[in-house]
């Protein structure tokens, strides 16, 4: 049986919880029909169950696993205790008035992930941002927001950047095409202050940053920005995060998770290594 590390998301415990219910049911030959009739429930809803995108009520895992033949009490107690688990909030629902639901499910994501590679191309990443380049980002946001919601976005930017400094510190590994490092957001003194920034977080042992140079010319990273999420839980799949305008998608799938990780492998060779990376931001910084 798989533990969940302290630290992770509600998240992710639902997907372990979906998981660890489809081995079961499909070890015991039992269709998703038989088990929603079980439940007083639709073939459906145990999809949703299986893959974590629903809440669990204790009563039904309680029945399923009783379908499932799980009669060993501490096994039984395991699982119901991650259903517990699972269904309570994390911090960043006190941001709901200014989080959007689809990126609620990431925010969640990335506070249990073990590992966070990410590619950037019009922006720093969000984990890299200094306060001063967060407001401005947020203040050029269309359509326009009030001050006040502009505040409580770089709030909860903030408490996402925790994650590197507090608790289980996972670890961060960013490619940053220039044209990010170029582009002047907020102007001057704002983007001296973010090159600063990175000059100064690529210094602790968790952070991992790279640019991508202009004089690299075409490289692997064509399709745009994406970010690959890896967790402690062996039985949890790697999840490659792709943000649109008005929503998200979340890949699992093991030919999607590969593709995009051979793309970033390629970026990462491709890329100035880290110690020249920091030799680009201190000549960035002297030219500005």
């Amino acid at each position: 049986m798989t533990t969940v590390q302290p630290g992770g998301g509600s998240m992710v415990r639902r997907i372990l919880l979906g998981s660890q219910l489809r081995r079961l049911r499909e070890a015991r030959g039992i269709t998703r029909e038989d088990a929603g009739y079980a439940i007083r429930a639709s073939e459906s809803k145990i999809s949703r169950m299986e893959l974590g995108r629903v809440s669990f009520k204790e009563r039904d895992v309680a029945d399923l696993l009783s379908l499932y033949g799980v009669d060993d009490g501490v096994e039984r107690e395991a699982l119901l205790g991650l259903v517990r688990e699972a269904n309570k909030s994390g911090w960043w629902h006190s941001f709901n008035d200014v989080l959007p639901g689809w990126f609620q499910t990431y925010v969640g994501l990335e506070e249990a992930a073990q590992l966070i590679r990410t590619y950037e191309v019009q922006f720093i990443p969000g984990l890299l941002q200094s306060e001063e380049y967060a407001r401005a980002v947020f203040g050029q946001s269309r359509p326009a927001i009030n001050e006040e919601e502009v505040e409580r976005r770089v709030s909860l930017r903030l408490r996402r950047q925790k994650l590197l400094t507090e608790g289980a510190n996972p670890r961060l590994w960013a490619v940053i095409d220039e044209a990010a490092l170029r582009r002047p957001v907020g102007g001057p003194e704002v983007m001296r202050g973010q090159v600063q920034y990175l000059i100064d977080i690529a210094e602790q042992a968790n952070v991992v940053i790279q640019v991508m140079p202009f004089r690299f010319g075409a490289h692997a990273g064509e399709s745009g920005a994406f970010t690959i999420l890896r967790f402690p839980e062996q039985d949890l799949a790697d999840v490659v995060y792709l943000e649109q305008l008005t929503s998200a998608l979340y890949l699992d799938k093991r030919d999607d998770v590969d593709a995009y990780i051979q793309v970033m492998e390629r970026l990462c060779v491709d890329s100035l290594t880290p110690e020249r990376t920091i030799d680009l931001l201190a000549s960035i910084l002297k030219e500005r």
